[in-house]
């Protein structure tokens, strides 16, 4: 890491991203003091180290596998509540919000990967923590699960605690998080929320509804744009202004009924603000040999 420095705010989920090998996971690990570093980080100014009770201030999930397979589920937090000083009565509480309360008697050596998820995310939130560190909780959960791990999180956070969340899935933070931290080879890119960040790296799409989109779809392609032709017919174009393209509209005779900036997704302003800072790099006109 180089000189890396953010802050995660409480009542907000903020989103952690970087290419492959940016130092997302190392980060995790520096922050709850599991690397040496230089660095320091500090939860309401104090290291992870010196918090009197550290379960019951940050709960954390870097890995899925932190169970013994000869162990009921009941049995691992049972384990895990004698060790971080609190009653047992929390763990079918926590088993009951991830959802695996039915699963308690059994060992979980045979769970899906979605299912260790769960279980992970049970043991960090057995101190009721302030502040949840988690790196891709997501990572093989279905749909159901997704849609519930969105809405547990953007509500543990409304509660005026903090969440940090390192994932891949672009689309799922793009509904879940309200802020983002973005590295590239161990340094910052971007610290802000997730409108901002959007705003000051999307690619400045145009959508464009016209009365002749074939014909004014060929005239922008002609004035260097790049154009996408949406499901219900507009136009998304890049690389002309708004100006431009209602200066072509007026030159080739097209009504245009709407012409308004489109809003990038996450996915398309990451990789506009990481592209410098890929390592692995493949030519995606390769074809598999």
């Amino acid at each position: 890491m180089d000189g890396l420095c953010f802050t995660v705010e409480p009542g907000a989920v903020t989103g952690f991203l970087g290419p492959n090998g940016a130092g997302k996971s190392t980060t995790l690990r520096l922050m709850l003091e599991l690397e040496r570093g230089s660095g320091r980080t500090l939860f309401d100014g104090q290291r992870y180290s010196e918090l009197a009770d550290p379960a019951q201030r940050v709960g954390a999930l870097l890995e899925t596998r932190a169970y013994h397979p000869g162990r009921s589920v009941r049995a691992h937090l049972r384990m895990l509540t004698r060790g971080i000083g609190i009653s047992e009565k929390r763990i079918d509480e926590v088993l009951d919000l991830v959802g695996l309360l039915p699963v308690a008697r059994h060992r979980p050596k045979g769970f899906s990967l979605g299912m260790l998820q769960r279980l992970g995310l049970a043991c960090a939130l057995l101190g009721s923590p302030d502040v949840l560190i988690l790196d891709e909780p997501g990572n093989g959960m279905d749909p159901q699960g997704m849609r519930w791990l969105r809405t547990f999180l953007k509500e543990y956070a409304a509660a005026g605690n903090a969440v940090f969340v390192s994932s891949h899935q672009m689309s799922d933070l793009d509904e879940l998080a309200e802020r983002v931290v973005v590295i590239g080879r161990g340094r910052l890119i971007c610290d802000s929320t997730l409108t901002e960040f959007k705003r000051g790296y999307g690619a400045g799409a145009v959508l464009v509804r016209a009365d002749s989109p074939d014909r004014f779809r060929h005239a922008l392609l002609r004035c260097g744009a790049q154009v996408e032709t949406t499901a219900d017919g507009c136009l998304l174009v890049k690389e002309l202004t708004q100006r431009e393209i209602a200066a072509t509209a007026l030159a080739e005779n097209v009504v245009v009924t709407e012409l308004t900036v489109a809003e990038a997704t996450l996915e398309e302003a990451f990789l506009h603000a990481s592209a410098a800072s890929v390592e692995y790099v493949t030519d995606e006109k390769a074809s598999a040999r």
